[in-house]
């Protein structure tokens, strides 16, 4: 499936977090919603953005946005990346890629010639509403919270 486009009205998911408790987007209406996803909890690309994500929240925050970090790694790997790395936004574990899926970043990836299925990089914004503000594709980990901010900044006035 392909990524969400914009201006379309944003796959419903209801997956659990990092504390075992059930986060829907129904759950999130009238709030801007940052959800990026990530391949791998504890791993070098996944770490930096995590981090860089966790250290602008205040900015999030002021801008009345809910950060959300998603990949398949289950709720007791969240926990323990989310303690290692001092995370304070919410991480949500998706081990069947439903919601993956339905954002479009599960896909087939190829590494070293050997092809397999996995979460391509991608930060999706939603705004108020329900609806597809922004996506952003093949992200870079470094400085990436920073163009979202910037976004937001910009357009979520």
């Amino acid at each position: 499936m392909a990524a969400p486009l914009i201006g379309k009205k944003a796959p419903a998911f209801k997956v659990q977090d990092d504390a075992g408790e059930t986060v829907s987007l129904a759950s999130l209406k009238g709030e801007w919603v940052v959800l990026f996803f990530y391949p791998k909890d504890m791993t070098s690309g996944c770490t930096v953005e995590a981090c860089e994500f966790r250290d602008a929240l205040p900015r999030f925050k002021k801008m009345k946005a809910k950060v959300f970090g998603v990949s398949p790694d289950s709720v007791k790997s969240h926990q323990k990346f989310r303690e290692k790395e001092g995370l304070t936004y919410p991480l949500l574990s998706d081990p069947e890629h439903t919601m993956l899926e339905a954002y479009g970043v599960w896909v087939e990836k190829s590494m070293y010639g050997r092809k397999y299925m996995g979460v391509e990089r991608t930060t999706v914004l939603i705004d108020p509403a329900g609806t597809i503000a922004q996506v952003f594709t093949k992200v870079t980990p470094a400085g990436h919270a920073d163009e979202v901010t910037a976004w937001l900044r910009a357009h979520a006035g």
